[in-house]
């Protein structure tokens, strides 16, 4: 049976065809979908589904589920994967019972991400398998056939999913579901499950003896295809093998072509590719993993070889690259002409459309209430999440990473930096790594101001549901985080809750919090605008009267509902009623639409 499938809803069947029996993670783009059609059927295939409050977390439930004995999965995209490296090192020494798979997808060209990283070098640098899927068929076949290989191998097995695959679809071929693999319960081994230096030593030994059977295991896989044909070549990795091979067609030449789908590479058929051929280009997204490889196997069985890639500046090192990419870069080999990119016409007439937050997003209220309290000489160090696309509101002055503005404001403050700080990230992210940072500052008397914008949801990568929103990824009603209640108990010496929609309220907030000598939190609680949406709340939209004054001071506000028509402002369809426009305007000129 085949059904026509989102590359992560493939990976969905694969965790069911592969018998998980647990599945964690955290929200992040380009992976959230998995767990998001996970979490809905769990209670049908008897797993247990959730989103974890980070993925280090994530990572942690995963291998205790695994050393229970039962198969088991964490999700996360590759800047998550930073965050579950703690962990993931020493488990590569103390391996697994359960076989335990790693989903990392990565997300070339920073689609939605705040940079582009090589999850292939994590799996290098830990001594793990990874699986580099072309296409949602090969997303769902290497991950059926992962938990068997961590198994046989006594190691965690990542794959690696990139934008294209994980969010491309396409006809995959169904296999069975299998009953639920029967849990063998922990087993009590300090040796293998307490990472005590006189533990480590001898297993560090293991993982390096244990590289040779990873290698031989994954030589073999049907992911790994060799043609011998000319003597120029291609070498390929993941979904880059798929341009490869059709930019080869279109370009009429009989190449010899190495396509790799799993790290470690295969040697013995790279072996035989190298020999065979006097040109040879690597093609692959981001870093030139496969491109050392061939390096020194080309130094041992054909010195003279010709080798294009990365390190020739063939290939770029960044970004995704696309047939267009892949066709041109190919032609070089050949000595055949490229190709200049197509332009379109009606590219020239549409006018910029830089990311901005929705309309009505009570974000845009808050930020707005702050700027007026603090002025915009303060320092504003902001975090992941939508609303860092409040930046154009000069309320975003740092983005680093996830949890990052309480410690990065903190070090600021005692960096010597004598203007008022004030900091913002999200609900979701305050418990993502948050929470940490404020305890610092609470410890370390550092006199800022924090701002967790809570919209009850992880609204940046699909509105999944988090510790304070009160209910499960199953949909499982659960105890909510209290964050008054939290940031009192962490130290804070000021902590308020504000409704950004009532303008004026919240700049009193904020001005209080400005004015407090020591740390100060600020809770700015609304609900996300599309999920109240959707789950039915409306407000009557606004227009605008005859007694605008055509201030342009709406404008200013940034909402896209308000545009100018003449001489005049103008409220358009998508207006959603929060009505903070008629707050900001000098001329009590916009009201509820009759």
């Amino acid at each position: 049976m085949r059904e026509y499938l989102l590359g992560n809803v493939a990976i969905v069947r694969g965790i069911l065809e592969g018998g998980a029996g647990l599945v964690a993670g955290y929200p992040g783009t380009p992976s959230s979908e998995i767990i998001d059609t996970l979490g809905p059927i769990a209670g049908e295939h008897g797993l247990h589904v959730e989103w974890s409050v980070n993925e280090k977390v994530a990572l942690e439930v995963a291998i205790g589920s695994s050393w229970a004995g039962t198969r088991s999965v964490a999700t996360m995209k590759h800047v998550g994967l930073n965050v579950a490296a703690d962990p993931l090192m020493t488990l590569a020494y103390l391996g697994v019972d359960g076989g335990l798979l790693i989903v990392s997808a990565d997300d070339p060209f920073c689609h939605s991400s705040q940079n582009e990283q090589d999850s292939r070098r994590y799996a290098q640098f830990a001594g793990i398998p990874c699986l580099d899927p072309a296409d949602p068929q090969e997303a769902k076949d290497m991950t059926a056939y992962a938990f068997d290989l961590s198994e046989r191998l006594n190691t965690p097995v990542m794959l690696r999913p990139t934008t294209r695959v994980s969010h491309a679809r396409a006809d995959v071929a169904l296999g069975e579901i299998p009953k639920r693999f029967e849990p063998k319960g922990f087993r009590k081994d300090p040796s293998r499950r307490v990472a005590l230096p006189i533990h480590a030593r001898p297993l560090h030994h293991e993982l390096l003896e244990r590289q040779d059977a990873i290698r031989r295991e994954l030589e073999g896989m049907p992911w790994n295809r060799l043609e011998l044909r000319g003597d120029m070549g291609i070498l390929a990795g993941g979904i880059a093998g798929l341009y490869a091979e059709e930019a080869a067609m279109d370009l009429g030449l009989d190449l010899s072509i190495l396509r790799i789908g799993t790290y470690p590479p295969p040697i013995e058929l790279m072996t035989r590719l190298v020999e065979h051929v006097s040109t040879l280009m690597v093609v692959e997204e981001l870093e030139p993993v496969l491109e050392e490889e061939v390096e020194r196997l080309a130094r041992l069985h054909n010195p003279d070889l010709r080798m294009l890639g990365k390190g020739s500046g063939h290939i770029p090192r960044e970004g995704e690259l696309g047939l267009f990419i892949a066709r041109n870069s190919i032609a070089t080999i050949a000595g055949l002409p490229m190709r200049d990119l197509p332009r379109l016409e009606e590219a020239s007439i549409v006018p910029p459309r830089p990311p901005a937050l929705c309309p009505g997003c009570s974000h845009r209220a808050t930020y707005y209430a702050m700027r007026k309290a603090f002025g915009k000489g303060a320092i504003y160090p902001s975090d992941i999440g939508c609303y860092t696309m409040g930046v154009g509101m000069g309320t975003v002055d740092t983005c680093l990473c996830m949890g990052a503005s309480i410690t990065v404001g903190t070090g600021i403050r005692f960096g010597g930096e004598e203007l008022p700080i004030c900091c913002s990230l999200g609900d979701s992210t305050f418990l993502h790594s948050g929470i940490a940072g404020l305890l610092n500052a609470a410890y370390n008397k550092a006199n800022i101001t924090v701002t967790i914008m809570d919209n009850s949801t992880t609204a940046m990568t699909g509105h999944q549901p988090h510790p304070g929103t009160g209910y499960t990824a199953s949909g499982d009603t659960t105890a909510a985080v209290d964050l008054e209640v939290l940031c009192l108990a962490l130290g804070a010496g000021s902590v308020e809750t504000a409704r950004p929609y009532n303008l004026g309220e919240t700049i009193e907030v904020f001005r209080r919090a400005r004015d407090h000598p020591g740390l100060s939190v600020v809770i700015a609680k609304e609900a996300c605008v599309i999920g109240a949406r959707r789950g039915g709340k409306r407000r009557l939209p606004f227009r605008v009267t005859d007694e605008c004054a055509g201030c342009k001071v709406c404008l200013e506000f940034g909402c896209p509902a308000i545009e100018f028509d003449g001489e005049r402002a103008r409220i358009n369809a998508l207006c959603t009623g929060c009505g903070v426009c008629a707050e900001i305007c000098p001329s009590n000129a916009m009201e509820v639409a009759k």
